[in-house]
């Protein structure tokens, strides 16, 4: 009962506890926030009067997609796959129709079509209607309120993944902060899946009348189920969202793919690989992906175990594991994260073969069952 009586404390504490910004941390926590400050969380969306060194998209020629000017920008949104450019009109934010490539370094056209992300179907066809404050910014600042349109700070501070602060800061304490580190492991995913999921809020649309495509209500440390639904699926059917067996067909689904995973299903946290802290690491994994696996799968051989040369791509664990298969733009793809080998990731790496030719071949390692890849 006095445990019970503790939860429920720190658990009111928090609830009643106040957003009061990333740069609060810094004091107690120098060395965390240096690091945090240089990760791409910190730095999602970008101001470019203020951070001009920032601009991936080529302005100094015209382009027929680019009907704007820089300094007509107010945000900036990316900088690994793509950059795209936000607008202020009234107290919302919208998107120009141009997205910036920067694997490829071309100006492509960005207005999601009807019939791909379910809010398609509802707000209209037209970018200049698609405020990013209902499809985007809930993922992309601290405590946005839907009523007034306002945030605490841009970005994925501190408070995102810890909760509001203001007792913390106050009194310092391990129980009027949320750590998830701490928590059981369905909850400490959550505050990852918040974000990293494609789904739709249990309630849409909201008081404002407005449908989200982010977790309204949701705070670190709440159950996550609670608040949202993720995208559905119909088995050996490819949609927008889906391949066949269940996979993400498209970027930021690392949830919807992680959950499905066995590593899930083992209460493995999305922090026993990555520290969104940061470190040196691509992805801010915590050690280099090619050593990384098997510091847990130590028995594993990888030559024996993926039929190809040691050292070579093909026998990296996150070559079949974590295949390139989910697009972020145009010719790029992401890394799914269900874990599980499948014949469409044979072919992200085998461009000039077909999946039947994967299949053939699969058939005849020993250590595999070509049911798996049906």
């Amino acid at each position: 009962m006095k445990f019970l009586a503790v939860l429920v404390l720190a658990s009111t504490t928090l609830s009643a506890a106040t957003y009061v910004g990333s740069q609060k941390c810094q004091t107690c926590h120098p060395d965390t926030y240096a690091r945090w400050s240089k990760t791409r969380m910190a730095n999602v969306i970008r101001d470019p009067k203020l951070h001009p060194e920032a601009v991936a998209g080529d302005f100094s020629k015209p382009n027929l997609l680019v009907t704007f000017k820089l300094s007509d920008v107010s945000f900036m949104y990316g900088d690994k796959w793509k950059q795209r450019y936000l607008y202020k009109k009234g107290d919302d934010y919208f998107v120009y129709p141009v997205q910036w490539d920067v694997t490829n370094k071309v100006w492509r056209a960005y207005k999601p079509a009807k019939g791909t992300d379910w809010w398609t179907n509802i707000y209209p066809d037209d970018q200049a209607q698609r405020p990013t404050g209902p499809l985007c910014d809930g993922c992309h600042s601290v405590n946005y309120n839907i009523s007034n349109h306002s945030v605490t700070e841009w970005n994925v501070g501190c408070e995102k993944c810890h909760g509001p602060g203001s007792d913390h800061i106050a009194k310092p304490a391990r129980t009027n902060v949320v750590n998830p580190a701490r928590l059981d492991t369905t909850r400490a995913n959550d505050v990852c899946l918040q974000c990293h999921t494609q789904g739709q809020p249990l309630k849409n649309p909201q008081a404002d009348g407005r449908h989200y495509d982010w977790p309204v209500g949701y705070t670190a440390g709440d159950k996550l189920s609670d608040y949202w639904k993720l995208e559905e699926h119909k088995l050996g059917e490819t949609s927008f969202t889906h391949f066949p067996d269940g996979t993400a067909h498209k970027n930021r689904m690392q949830g919807n793919d992680f959950v499905q995973s066995q590593m899930y299903l083992h209460g493995i946290k999305c922090s026993a690989c990555h520290d969104v802290h940061g470190t040196a690491n691509n992805a801010d994994l915590i050690r280099a992906s090619s050593t990384l696996c098997l510091s847990c799968h130590t028995r594993v051989d990888p030559a024996a175990h993926s039929h190809h040369n040691a050292g070579s791509t093909g026998a990296e664990c996150v070559g079949c594991h974590m295949p390139k298969i989910e697009q972020t733009i145009a010719d790029v793809n992401v890394r799914a994260h269900t874990f599980k080998a499948n014949l469409v990731g044979c072919v992200a790496c085998h461009k000039d073969k077909k999946t039947d030719w994967a299949k053939e071949n699969l058939a005849k390692w020993p250590n595999f069952s070509a049911w798996r890849f049906e």
